[in-house]
């Protein structure tokens, strides 16, 4: 049952990443008191639990003792959580107010009255921006994958914010980087699928929210800033080898018929032969590794 006390829970994961958590951690409200903030170190190397708690004793951190991935560790986070709305934000994000800024204090509001706008919206995302540069947009909104290839794009992706997206409408899926959820839909549609690990969790998510009858929606009354990637690397063996593993794993839980097989066909003889050919002409053989380790276990995963 919600703390009626609590209207946000606020959730992130720690992966040897303290310096990024800290940096969100000091751009929320925490003097908020309807705001609780939930910081999950998914076992990383040092304590940095510890150090996090000390650091800020009005923060709940829970240290898990192995790491449970993406998915997983969001649902630790979840079990611990007492707000009407959850809010998932990754912790390479921060939020760019000032503490004295009464937006800062409001900063959550677009979100939960995007929610409240209608019983069937049950997920929304804010705008998110690259913390980098001119600040180009990473996500406003995503179109629908395409019905074989699975291939979509994010709208507005590196483009200068110029307020061109600041209409709020529904999109097929969540952003996993910032993504708001009701309580109530949450306890109907369930947890995180953990079977991914890394990435595609949030996709996964998303049909899981829309099967169930809810829709989701792109609120850009409120933005993060994302520096995307620190704890992965942006071209590393471990996201090449998830992305790969991943992108059939979605297919298998998400697609059914012969559609289904198309899919894979595109994905195997098209999609993981180019990209072997692409890091072989690079010289990037642990990423060759990687992508057929990642289709390897899928296989065997079965």
């Amino acid at each position: 049952m919600a703390n009626l006390e609590i209207t946000t829970s606020v959730i992130t994961i720690n992966y040897n990443g303290l310096k990024d958590t800290c940096e969100l951690i000091e751009s929320l409200p925490l003097e908020d008191k309807s705001i609780e903030v939930i910081v999950v170190d998914n076992a990383s190397k040092e304590d940095e639990a510890s150090i996090i708690a000390s650091r800020y004793p009005q923060v709940k951190v829970i240290r898990s003792e192995q790491n449970l991935g993406f998915a997983g560790g969001n649902n630790l986070g979840i079990k611990a959580a007492r707000g009407c709305y959850l809010f998932f934000i990754n912790n390479d994000t921060i939020l760019r107010c000032k503490k004295e800024d009464v937006r800062c204090k409001m900063f959550f509001q677009p979100l939960t009255d995007r929610l409240e706008s209608s019983p069937e919206i049950g997920m929304v995302c804010p705008k998110i921006r690259f913390a980098w540069e001119n600040h180009p947009i990473q996500f406003a909104g995503y179109t629908p994958l395409s019905r074989y290839t699975m291939r979509n794009h994010s709208i507005g992706f590196g483009e200068t914010d110029r307020g061109q997206y600041d209409t709020a409408h529904p999109t097929p899926y969540a952003h996993g980087a910032a993504m708001m959820v009701k309580r109530e839909a949450l306890e109907k549609v369930g947890l995180m699928p953990e079977c991914y690990f890394l990435y595609y969790e949030e996709l996964d998510w998303s049909m899981m929210f829309t099967r169930a009858g809810y829709s989701i929606w792109y609120e850009p009354a409120c933005t993060i800033y994302h520096k995307e990637s620190q704890a992965t690397g942006q071209n590393s063996p471990l996201k090449t080898y998830y992305l790969t593993r991943n992108r059939l794993l979605f297919v298998k839980r998400n697609i059914k018929g012969l559609q289904r097989y198309i899919t894979y066909t595109y994905l195997l003889l098209v999609v993981a032969t180019r990209d072997i050919c692409k890091y072989i002409m690079c010289q990037q053989f642990n990423l060759v590794s990687a992508t057929i380790k990642g289709i390897k276990n899928f296989i065997l995963e079965r």
